[in-house]
């Protein structure tokens, strides 16, 4: 830790000063010291710090505080831990412990420990890692389970028997996963195993927890990795059946349909690639959610998967409830693009109509971009010349989705004329009928029969009101 950076020098020997006043030992403990290591720390952003202390957790933290000269101390006596918050650091402090679990729980049951026994209780190897900030041995590394050669081979391995572990708390196999995603890990034979055999435990972690885990391994840079991991152990058919259901091949008279599970993850990394919006992402996931409901084989044309766009929208919030994802507007967005993801693709195999064109930029809204995007990732074919044309095919669907919004302004589309004119001008009471007149001045607008000017629909209106003047 020699080579830190001054902030963290500076940090670390406050904490180590402060600490040593109380008469406990202090330890930085868990992803800062494996981050270190795989050099990842990044000093210009926020930066959690776990410690551990020999002693009470609140105690160290409040010393830390008085020294750094903060009153930003979050305690949570229940768990016996401490936040400190200074500058860009969020700093935790807990006490060492021992924990033990009961089968039913992953709650365990903690009375106070060395470190070596907080270093038992940590999840992998590669987080088992800790250094001393005593003065007596500043600096030294402790790692009694070869985290440190783990790191350099690359490897997720528990600190002790696999099987314990996860039955101890289930989420860790999630976490197993997780890591194995974002730092392009494998996970060592016997604790991949075991996360086999033990996924029914899953059933007692919380959607809560386990949607945090699977949303972390969706932002990773190439998510695939990580649902392969969930599909191969077992994991993903507790809580999202509908995504293992896409995998498989059926065969007819030597007709056979590509694999959708794969073709979805491959979507997803598609996506990965060009954006780091999740819902974005959760849109590549879900995109063809539906195809093994409308899965038909056809004697002319082979499989078919009609509707499936339409379909995948109807499950988007029956599946975003069960899993513990939000139902608000992210949850409308996804289910947008689910529900238009086949739309510029058809505009991209004929010939493009203004009023096409109109309909897409209407829809879509704020998100054609993204929905595009979301379109340009589903091309998966291995033929090269069909990509090449398909990209080209939506290069044109977008210079004119331009062209036709700059001369319509479409987009964001308001009514021109509200319920309050219409009833005016037409002589109608609030009903039904107000409705029908607004979506009759829409359709001619998106169909180009009148231009989106309010003088426009107002004159519409009025021959709406009296046919005779319909010329």
């Amino acid at each position: 830790m020699q080579d830190l950076e001054p902030t963290y020098q500076q940090l670390f020997r406050s904490i180590s000063g402060a600490v040593s006043e109380t008469g406990q030992k202090i330890y930085v403990i868990g992803g800062f010291v494996r981050d270190y290591y795989l050099n990842r720390l990044q000093s210009d952003q926020t930066c959690d710090i776990d410690f551990v202390t020999v002693g009470s957790g609140i105690r160290a933290a409040e010393a830390v505080g008085r020294k750094l000269g903060t009153k930003k101390i979050a305690t949570f006596r229940r768990f016996g831990t401490a936040q400190v918050t200074w500058k860009q650091f969020s700093l935790e402090f807990v006490g060492a412990r021992k924990e033990s679990y009961r089968s039913d729980s992953r709650k365990p049951a903690v009375e106070d420990g060395t470190l070596e026994d907080d270093q038992f209780r940590r999840d992998f190897t590669i987080n088992a890692l800790s250094w001393s900030l005593n003065p007596d041995d500043y600096g030294l590394l402790n790692d009694p389970f070869n985290g440190l050669r783990d790191l350099k081979n690359h490897l997720i391995r528990t600190p002790v028997d696999p099987e314990q572990t996860f039955s101890d708390d289930p989420l860790r196999m999630m976490r197993a996963v997780r890591f194995s995603s974002q730092l392009h890990f494998n996970i060592e034979p016997a604790t991949k195993a075991a996360i086999e055999k033990m996924a029914p435990r899953l059933e007692i972690v919380s959607r809560e927890r386990i949607i945090d885990e699977l949303n972390k391994i969706v932002m990773s840079d190439l998510p695939s990795t990580g649902f392969m991991i969930l599909r191969e152990t077992g994991l993903l058919e507790k809580f999202f059946p509908e995504l293992c259901e896409l995998e498989g091949v059926e065969e007819i008279h030597g007709l056979r349909h590509k694999d959708n599970f794969h073709h979805t993850l491959k979507v997803l990394d598609n996506v990965a690639m060009k954006s780091d919006n999740l819902w974005l992402r959760w849109a590549a996931i879900m995109h063809d959610i539906a195809k093994p409901t409308t899965k038909r084989f056809d004697s002319k044309h082979g499989w078919t998967f009609h509707g499936h766009d339409a379909m995948g929208a109807q499950m988007v919030p029956r599946i975003f409830r069960r899993l513990g994802l939000p139902l608000d507007e992210r949850m409308r967005y996804v289910k947008k693009l689910v529900r238009l993801h086949l739309r510029p693709i058809a505009l991209a195999d004929e010939i493009v109509t203004d009023s096409a064109i109109r309909r897409l930029i209407f829809e879509a809204g704020d998100h054609l971009e993204d929905l595009m995007t979301l379109c340009r990732a589903d091309i998966t074919s291995k033929n090269h010349r069909k990509i090449r044309q398909f990209l080209k095919n939506f290069d044109y669907v977008e210079q004119r989705a331009a062209e036709v919004e700059e001369k319509d302004r479409i987009r964001n589309w308001k009514p021109p004329v509200d319920g309050n004119e219409i009833m005016e001008i037409c002589g109608i009471s609030p009903g039904p009928e107000i409705g029908r007149i607004k979506s009759a001045i829409e359709e001619a607008i998106l169909e180009g029969t009148i231009p989106n000017t309010r003088e426009a629909a107002l004159e519409h209106l009025h021959s709406i009101k009296n046919p005779s003047k319909k010329k």
